[in-house]
């Protein structure tokens, strides 16, 4: 019998019986769970994970932690090589895409600014549909598919970008960052994992590049943009911001009030649908573990 452990009873509700497999329930505020001694399987919690991984030693069977997110740059340093680390790809994909679509449309729309200007009728005919506007998707792994068929569905004009240049049935070719003409976009939508070589990828030098009036929409990680750049740029173009760095950001933080910056709290993957999506990814990893076959998702470290 395998034993799983999970950060919440929802979540255990959610995954129910998988044959072979005991799933107990590790609660908030205790160091290490109930039959520690025996755990294979490990689901942090979704915004606790990183804590729960400075506890890994006190599980000596561990062999898989399992996160909640499609990102893994919180955990990694905390996670030891000889432990499999498997990340949410695929679970976030629909919220963030939502998200991603949804921030694109209120900042080119005007949205943000009307609600500042809420009680004074301000009409502004002259903003940029996103039908027939070109959209870059930096960052075209599971996300950011989920982004350009969203995109493509308002008749954008969608460019994938991705480290490996390649066919997609959705956009045509994926290209790489040198290969786009990056004048020309109208959006660009940040969607990378955040390692040392992306880190503020979005710098100085890569804003530049955009025509007056880009937007510049983040749903990866907040690092992937370089601040300073972005408040030098702030009112030239513009930025829908789902992630900052740093995370919660100060409430008198100067990004709140830059020109043409739209912020919201890191909520692209927590919606109603994380849960399903969720307990589906591991009741899947639990089974093919009891069977022994190579479990989804796996972080190449």
């Amino acid at each position: 019998m395998i034993v799983a452990a999970v950060q919440s009873q929802e979540l255990a509700d959610a995954v129910g019986d998988v044959e072979g497999v005991e799933v107990v329930v590790w609660p908030e505020g205790e160091r290490l769970p109930a039959r520690a001694e025996e755990i294979e399987f490990l689901v942090p919690d979704y915004t606790r994970a990183r804590s729960t991984a400075r506890e890994l030693a006190g599980l000596p069977r561990l062999r898989a932690v399992q996160l909640q997110t499609a990102g893994y740059d919180s955990v990694v340093d905390l996670v030891p090589p000889s432990l499999d680390l498997l990340s949410a790809r695929g679970v976030h994909d629909d919220a963030t895409a939502e998200l991603a679509l949804g921030l694109t449309i209120a900042s080119l729309r005007g949205i943000d600014v009307a609600v500042r200007e809420h009680g004074h009728w301000q009409q502004d005919v002259e903003r940029r549909s996103l039908a027939d506007s070109s959209v870059a998707i930096l960052g075209y792994g599971s996300i950011g598919r989920a982004v350009a068929a969203r995109m493509l569905a308002c008749r954008a004009l969608v460019t994938g970008v991705a480290t490996s240049p390649r066919e997609d049935e959705l956009v045509g070719r994926v290209v790489s960052v040198d290969e786009v003409d990056w004048a020309s976009q109208h959006v660009v939508v940040v969607v990378l994992p955040l390692s040392e070589r992306t880190r503020h990828l979005v710098d100085a030098a890569f804003l530049a590049r955009l025509r007056d009036g880009a937007l510049v929409v983040n749903v990866g990680r907040g690092a992937l943009l370089d601040n300073a750049a972005v408040m030098s740029e702030a009112g030239r173009l513009r930025f829908a911001l789902d992630v900052t760095d740093p995370e919660p950001l100060p409430d008198d933080h100067l990004l709140w009030a830059a020109d043409g910056v739209l912020i919201t709290s890191h909520i692209a993957g927590g919606t109603t649908a994380m849960l399903p999506r969720m307990a589906a990814l591991v009741r899947d990893q639990l089974a093919r573990l009891r069977d022994g076959r190579p479990l989804r998702n796996l972080v190449l470290r």
